[in-house]
């Protein structure tokens, strides 16, 4: 519960907005810092810092404060974008400077029992040798076969040989789903 010390009455509150509708902004004062210090250096005559590192001032790194706006525009007011687009000339990041999403670790073992199912396919088995890498046809930021709908495709190398060891050493934590898909595979669990 918010303290009722100091508080503005609502009328007044409407005054200030009146005079200046941004006078208490929505966003965070380390936002609101990061902005001013970004605005004051472009008015001293420097470019837009646009990776981290590369500015730091009053101990604030610019360049990291404008990558992470740029990448994060979506989650940003439309007061802050208008702010950043019309009055420090920044615009959002595109497509291909976003960075790929992270892979689950449900993500990485799917695509790991898809590599050892197109072995199994292949050789009729699971003996390998613990070395051995199995490459696998997978959609670009995405790890689904090629056989599912649209995307570009990508190749990956699977260490399998050290994949299918680790699965029958961890067979005691592995859940039941898991160990009933690599049966069905003709796992050799001992």
């Amino acid at each position: 519960m918010r303290s009722a010390a100091g508080a503005l009455s609502e009328m007044r509150r409407e005054q200030l907005e009146d005079i200046d509708p941004s006078w208490c902004p929505a966003w965070s004062v380390q936002w609101q810092r990061a902005f001013h210090l970004v605005r004051l250096h472009l008015e001293a005559g420097g470019a837009l810092p646009l990776s981290p590192g590369g500015v730091v001032h009053q101990g604030e790194d610019l360049g990291r404060w404008v990558r992470s706006v740029r990448l994060g525009w979506d989650q940003l007011t439309g007061v802050q974008q208008w702010m950043l687009e019309h009055i420090l000339g920044i615009e959002p990041a595109a497509e291909d400077e976003k960075p790929k999403p992270r892979r689950s670790q449900d993500d990485k073992w799917a695509t790991n029992y898809e590599a050892a199912k197109q072995f199994y396919d292949r050789e009729g088995h699971l003996r390998l040798p613990r070395k051995h890498v199995e490459r696998i046809a997978v959609r670009s930021g995405d790890d689904r076969r090629d056989g599912e709908s649209g995307g570009d495709q990508e190749e990956r190398e699977i260490k399998l040989g050290a994949w299918i060891g680790n699965q029958r050493s961890r067979a005691a934590t592995l859940s039941p789903e898991r160990i009933e898909q690599l049966s069905a595979i003709s796992m050799r669990w001992t």
